[in-house]
């Protein structure tokens, strides 16, 4: 018999890409809320979901990951990754949402674990800059004044750059926040004649639990998407931008909210 959550199964079902959930997570944010087209905006949205505002959020993140049985953290390269999100502002039957049309990570794993949630993830490389215990001229202060830049490339081109001065302290997170956010779960089929009927085609809400958020630093932003070949993204480029945030955060996902079957 063949075991394991994802492919690889295996007889044991040590190899799979990914673990069986719960899979915990704990990270620090790099945001940037702005406004983009609302045209734009609107043509991104899948059925079912309808144009809310032009109101988006870029996030830059490091995490750490664990499932339940093991201790990955203990080998960090196991568990450790950056993430470049972009959500949108969406409403589900009239119930304000984020949607995510681009997201991209530096880890297989995150990948599948990601694609399993609906989360569209590419591979991409997304650095942060570090605060640390210590004052250094290395290293900006995580409070009033404190400068944070992050930058996302894709196959060796810089796509996204962005640069977050904080100034207080707020209670409100950047809006659209992924907490609970819309998502689409698609798998195409390769059967001849079918390429146009996918075996997966669903809208589903994202749940989690045991959410825990630090104090949330808000400031002054700026955001910049370069031209690129192939990616949609620019098609996004802040119009406005709004603010920058710096937060961490811990959560466990462990299940889903299925919305609609959006299959022919």
């Amino acid at each position: 018999m063949l075991n394991g959550y994802t492919l690889p199964r295996t007889p044991k079902g040590n190899s799979s890409l990914a673990p069986s959930p719960p899979w915990h997570y704990v990270g620090t944010c790099l945001a940037v809320e702005y406004e983009a087209d609302p045209g734009a905006v609107a043509s991104f949205l899948p059925p079912g979901l309808e144009f809310n505002s032009s109101n988006c959020a870029a996030y830059f993140a490091e995490w750490q990951y664990a499932s339940e049985s093991g201790e990955e953290y203990l080998d960090p390269v196991r568990s450790q990754y950056h993430e470049t999100i972009f959500l949108i502002s969406a409403s589900y039957e009239g119930t304000p949402c984020g949607y995510c049309p681009f997201i991209w990570v530096d880890q297989d794993v995150s990948l599948m674990r990601g694609l399993i949630q609906g989360w569209p993830k590419q591979i991409g490389s997304t650095w942060i800059t570090r605060s640390y215990d210590l004052p250094s001229k290395a290293a900006p202060s995580a409070g009033p004044g404190g400068r944070f830049g992050a930058t996302l490339a894709v196959k060796d081109r810089r796509l996204v750059e962005a640069v977050v001065t904080l100034r207080e302290e707020t209670r409100q997170p950047p809006n659209p926040t992924f907490a609970g956010a819309v998502l689409m779960r698609y798998f195409p089929e390769l059967v001849a004649a079918r390429h146009d009927h996918p075996a997966v085609h669903e809208l589903v809400r994202l749940k989690s639990r045991d959410v825990r958020i630090s104090p949330i630093w808000k400031g002054d932003a700026t955001l910049r998407i370069f031209d690129n070949p192939y990616l949609e993204l620019p098609a996004l480029r802040p119009t406005r931008v709004a603010a920058g945030y710096r937060f961490s955060c811990a959560l466990t996902v462990d299940d889903l909210v299925f919305l609609r079957n959006l299959r022919e």
